[in-house]
């Protein structure tokens, strides 16, 4: 998985920090019984409902990278409409399709 520059040159710059991060992030996708696919639905979920358009775009990354569907992860912003709003799902959808346009 390609990994954005931003995330690259704090590896460089800061790799102790980049490190605990990773170790702490796979800690808690381990930590649960819940499988990969679903936990990969729910970090998009996570995402798309507190706006934040990196963490988008990295979760249906790894989506992807899951074996989701571009179909599958465009459900998640539209099940988001109803809870977050138009706009939101409006937003989530195009945020994962800067990742699946290519589908």
């Amino acid at each position: 998985m390609s990994k954005p520059d931003p995330y690259l040159n704090l590896q460089r710059r800061q790799p102790e920090l980049v490190e605990a991060y990773e170790r702490f992030a796979a800690a808690g996708h381990e930590a649960g019984p819940l499988a990969e696919r679903d936990r990969r639905l729910v970090k998009l979920a996570l995402a798309l409902a507190s706006g934040m358009e990196g963490a988008t775009h990295s979760a249906a990354r790894q989506g992807r990278d899951a074996g989701l569907s571009a179909d599958e992860l465009r459900h998640v912003a539209l099940l988001a409409g109803s809870t977050l709003g138009f706009p939101a799902m409006m937003r989530g959808l195009t945020w994962i399709g800067d990742v699946v346009e290519d589908d």
